[in-house]
């Protein structure tokens, strides 16, 4: 199978040139196969590996496959190469099954849009370029997958190039993540020069993993800040989180592929595979805890006051991917990729529901216009209705197992219910919000204009299969984590253990204000038993905060629907304010978009104008004026030039004779 690795980005890079070449005069059917097979094909490959991992030791479960020399360079030297191990192929299955079933939803969705083709052509370049982010096998390639997930981001979200928000959401993702983009280099380039100089002319993750006792605390505190910043960008963290809201200007299908199993999750990825790295630099594993939990916090209580549908999706996925960023930031890296794979079930289900909804509803986004389409849409009904439990991690839903596993690392690890408590009072707005946003959707009366209600109809077979297959993976996708806790033995680590070492939830957390039941645990278990009581503890007190959130929705929007009217007129304020996502975007525009535009026509202005303009005209003033003296001694007169002649001896001989005597 080592020799297959490459099949795995390259099926979706030949369905893209397929398409895009010979496309134009294929039929929608068959751009479709082509489009869908590619990407099926890449998962076929990846579960075949995966099927074969499984048979093999732990530590043996490594493939690596160099095609060619790419950039050879004096002492420097890098490849195009792929590595499989235990993380990478959780990640290429992740990409390449959840991606198939959005293609295939596309096919229904996308039927009647002109650009049926060039979609595809987008979706599976997007695939692959993502593919070949996380099998590379050195940062360089690692690097291209990065850029090129960019590049197709920005050709998806402004799909629809016609609108102007369109267009204008797609420069605003391409821009923000070449800010962070930026970091991201910078932080490479220290890399190659620092290790350069110490003899390492490589980018290879294995050998970088095996010189990185070469690298100081200092240094790599620098080194993982500057990732982290290009990690911000790509993945939607403060304060590069900016574009993500507006990415909803795509097709819904677009939305789903990029905030569940492609982009958004790229710097989440990335701190797991350099976790050697971060190992080395604790402040850059807190800064990244700090940094995801306000995050988390910040765009939770923006999505509690959003009326559209996918602009609640997305800084839901703002949110959730906070909890990754403190997963990975408080050193369980298996807990982050973890809840990056549960989220990739429970997030695609729900923009793809959305769509199904818009679909019912003839493209209408506005909640406060829909309600009542549980009869009308069963299929959409239920399967939003279970991927709304596991985002709110009720328990048995696979939200609940890495949510609960991420609160619990992030408390053992820094020792603070404060960390905890915050992401707790978050998992609970998270419950409210999605139940707010399922309620309003699916329950009441509803609220349509009529022309829409008589249209309101179920999508398509084509479209509910991918439905139904990720809200059985919503559903049972998290007991492949279920801690020791609950009687499990967290599977999903214990794979990933060869890939980040050993990371167990420490036993020896303080109890502080905890001890209801620990006293009972300890007596029997010792210092694992008082930890599994604080642990204990702080599941049951996630599980209300969540369940409460769940019964504010339910009596705002289904007990008694004028309550959220009565709270807006009553907190018109602080409504106002985070309807208005603080006013983020307007502050940045006022900062740096008119800031930006003012130091560009003072360039212009000063700069261009006065200073270039200024010494090449005057230059040229110069010359002209030199030109003119010169001018007037050219008058074509003979005698006058033999008059020049004779002064100019005459000169010369006085010189001379006067150097003599």
């Amino acid at each position: 199978m080592a020799d297959l690795i490459w099949l795995i980005p390259a099926f979706p890079a030949i369905g893209f040139l397929i398409n895009g070449l010979l496309g134009i005069r294929f039929p929608k059917t068959l751009t479709a196969w082509v489009a869908c097979l590619s990407v099926i094909a890449s998962f076929a490959v990846s579960a075949t590996i995966f099927v074969q991992f499984l048979q093999m030791a732990p530590e043996s479960r490594v493939f690596e496959k160099t095609v060619f020399d790419w950039i050879v360079s004096g002492d420097f030297k890098t490849t195009i190469g792929f590595r499989i191990d235990a993380l990478s192929i959780i990640m290429c299955l992740i990409v390449s099954g959840v991606g198939s079933l959005i293609h295939i939803y596309s096919v229904g969705y996308m039927h009647d849009d002109p650009g049926f083709r060039r979609y595809f052509c987008y979706l599976n370049l997007f695939v692959f370029m993502m593919l070949t982010l996380v099998t590379g096998d050195n940062v360089l390639l690692m690097f291209v997958g990065w850029e090129g997930v960019g590049l197709c981001s920005y050709l998806l979200i402004g799909f629809w190039y016609e609108k102007d928000s369109a267009a204008n959401a797609g420069k605003k993702a391409f821009i923000v993540n070449r800010i962070g983009d930026f970091g991201f280099l910078l932080g490479l380039f220290t890399l190659v020069g620092y290790l350069g100089s110490q003899g390492i002319w490589t980018l290879k993750f294995s050998e970088l993993q095996a010189n990185v006792h070469l690298i100081g605390p200092g240094l790599a505190t620098i080194i993982t800040l500057l990732f982290f910043v290009g990690a911000t960008g790509k993945s939607a963290q403060i304060p590069l989180y900016v574009w993500l809201p507006d990415a909803m200007e795509g097709p819904t299908p677009v939305s789903s592929l990029i905030h569940a199993a492609t982009m958004v999750t790229a710097g989440v990825y990335m701190i797991a595979r350099l976790n050697f790295l971060y190992v080395l630099a604790p402040t850059t594993l807190l800064v990244v805890t700090i940094v995801g939990l306000a995050t988390a916090f910040f765009a939770a209580t923006i999505g509690t006051a959003q009326y559209d549908i996918k602009r609640v999706l997305a800084y839901s996925t703002v949110s959730q991917l906070g909890y990754m960023f403190v997963g990975v930031g408080a050193g369980a890296y298996a807990a982050g990729i973890f809840h990056l794979m549960t989220h990739a079930f429970f997030k695609g289900l729900l923009f793809l529901a959305a769509g199904s909804v818009m679909h019912a509803m003839s493209g209408e986004l506005d909640m406060r216009k829909m309600g009542g389409l549980r009869k009308k849409t069963p299929v959409t009904y239920w399967t939003t209705f279970i991927a709304c439990l596991a985002i709110a991690g009720v328990p048995g839903f696979s939200g609940f197992f890495s949510k609960d596993e991420i609160l619990w690392m992030a408390f053992s690890k820094y020792d603070s219910i404060w960390f905890w408590f915050i992401g707790v009072i978050t998992a609970g707005m998270t419950a409210f919000y999605m139940f707010r946003m399922f309620f309003s959707t699916f329950h009441g009366e509803c609220r349509a204009d009529e022309e829409i209600k008589h249209h309101i109809h179920e999508s398509p077979r084509i479209m509910t299969v991918p439905l139904m297959i990720l809200a059985v993976l919503s559903l049972i996708g998290g007991y492949v984590g279920v801690p020791a806790l609950l009687g499990g033995s967290n599977h999903i680590e214990k794979w990933l253990e060869p890939v980040f070492g050993h990371h167990a939830a420490p036993a020896t957390a303080h109890a502080g204000g905890f001890n209801i039941i620990s006293t009972a645990f300890a007596s029997s278990g010792g210092a694992e038993g008082a930890g599994h009581a604080i642990e204990m503890q702080l599941m049951i007190g996630a599980v209300i905060i969540g369940l409460l959130g769940i019964f504010i929705a339910w009596l705002f929007y289904v007990k008694n629907p004028n309550l959220p009217k009565k709270f807006v007129e009553k907190f018109h304020g602080l409504f106002t304010l985070v309807h208005n996502k603080y006013f983020i975007d307007e502050l940045y525009g006022f900062i740096f978009v008119r800031g930006l535009f003012k130091l560009g026509r003072f360039c212009k202005d000063f700069f261009d104008e006065m200073i270039i303009d200024g010494i090449v005209n005057g230059i040229a003033s110069l010359l002209a004026g030199v030109g003119g003296i010169i001018r007037k001694v050219q008058t074509g007169m003979v005698q006058g030039y033999a008059f020049a002649v004779i002064l100019g001896a005459i000169v010369v001989i006085g010189y001379l004779i006067s150097r003599i005597l």
